[in-house]
């Protein structure tokens, strides 16, 4: 059975850092693409990042581009994403998931971890 556990979360104010943790169990963390999502109150889910499965590439969407850094370490089977500059748009539960060739989620999502940003 495939968990994915998120941690990190937390209030920061404007301008601050954080750093999530997801941690992998039942699956072979090393063969998959791994991606962090995150969903804000009344709206859908959304990509945030994603790593391939060496870490040799990563992808993000544009808001996030030059703030929020995704890495891995396979050894551990657990994707990081180190987040900069945060801002109050960034408030949401962020989650993480191995990704499908089309950027989908593979599995079932974990609890997620909240991330507030007072504006």
């Amino acid at each position: 059975q495939v968990q994915l556990v998120q941690s990190g979360g937390g209030l920061v104010q404007a301008g601050g850092s954080l750093r999530l943790s997801c941690a992998a169990s039942g699956l072979t963390f090393s063969f998959y693409t791994m991606g962090w999502f995150r969903q804000s109150p009344g709206k859908e889910r959304e990509f945030v990042a994603g790593i391939n499965r060496s870490g040799g590439n990563t992808l993000y969407v544009d808001s996030v581009k030059g703030r929020f850094t995704i890495s891995r370490d396979n050894d551990k089977k657990t994707v990081y994403l180190q987040m900069n500059n945060l801002r109050p748009e960034d408030t949401a539960v962020y989650y993480c998931n191995a990704l499908t060739t089309t950027k989908e989620p593979k599995y079932n999502w974990g609890q997620g971890t909240q991330v507030t940003v007072p504006g």
